[in-house]
């Protein structure tokens, strides 16, 4: 049986904590950061969780159970 290999574009993106829960940054905060409000740019500094409709699809990607 062949290995699974681990989706590296997903890899860079995602991690999984200990709990199971798959971290993810908020989309925002990369460009054009001079007009916007300095507490969003605070709020998109912050990472959060994937949602759970996407989190059995990124486990896959990501090579875990």
């Amino acid at each position: 049986m062949p290995k699974m290999k681990t989706h590296q574009g997903a890899a860079g993106r995602f991690s999984v904590n200990k709990k199971g829960k798959v971290r993810r940054r908020r989309a925002g905060h990369n460009h054009m950061l001079e007009k916007k409000p300095q507490k969003r740019k605070r709020r998109l500094n912050t990472e959060t969780f994937a949602t759970p409709q996407d989190e059995k699809r990124l486990k896959r990607l990501l090579g875990v159970k």
